[in-house]
């Protein structure tokens, strides 16, 4: 089982490493993960590169939080993901230049390649444009989510879940790698997109794919 310390060194390490993997830039982005009755979230304007895991903060879903520093201005959609999403163990929210580039336009991401199945559905939706941190936001994300396990959020970025740290940050560079494919196939005369029975088709793959438990 892991350890609270654990969790809160693993925040600080995905905040850094999402910036070293070119998905956020600066301060922009935030990551949680589901801990007792609440969720542990970076705090709000903390540089990553300074950032310890005590200054990881602890909130519940009502936004009750002890300490000095104050959570993410987002901590509102990550606590409405994790009450309402049981098999969600983490949220990555970043302002990755593709995914961010789509949402400026309030594009979502089609079926342009079969990579698109892995956020849950045919394709990856772009919630409209709402002022960060707000209720309405976090309204209209959960209601995104509702079939998907990430979306782009209007003239903002993108959010990603997983069962864990790892699994959210592998989704939010899959799905900014898919935008950055959709951008460019739209440079070349657009893309040819995948139908819905291809897309099940690939899900139905994916439940065996990779190896299998001993």
């Amino acid at each position: 089982m892991i350890l609270e310390w654990e969790l809160r060194a693993g925040i600080v390490e995905a905040c850094r490493r999402m910036n070293s993997l070119g998905i956020n830039q600066g301060t922009s982005g935030n990551i949680s993960a589901r801990w007792r009755d609440g969720l542990l979230i970076s705090p709000s304007g903390v540089d990553y590169a300074e950032m310890t895991p005590g200054q990881v903060v602890f909130i519940d879903y009502d936004g009750n939080y002890e300490g000095e520093l104050r959570p993410s201005s987002e901590w509102r959609f990550h606590a409405r993901i994790m009450a309402m999403k049981p098999e969600v163990g983490s949220v990555v929210h970043t302002h990755a230049t593709y995914c961010t580039t789509l949402a400026i336009r309030g594009m979502a991401i089609p079926a342009v390649h079969y990579m698109v199945a892995v956020a849950g559905g045919t394709d990856i939706p772009c919630v409209p444009y709402t002022t960060f941190g707000t209720v309405e936001l976090a309204n209209m994300v959960v209601e995104a989510l509702a079939n998907r396990t990430a979306c782009l959020l209007g003239n903002h970025g993108m959010i990603a879940t997983g069962v864990d740290l790892k699994k959210a940050l592998w989704l939010a560079v899959e799905v900014e790698t898919l935008a950055r494919q959709y951008f460019n196939s739209l440079l070349i005369g657009g893309p040819n997109l995948l139908s819905t029975e291809q897309i099940d088709a690939t899900k139905q793959r994916f439940e065996t794919y990779g190896q299998a438990k001993a």
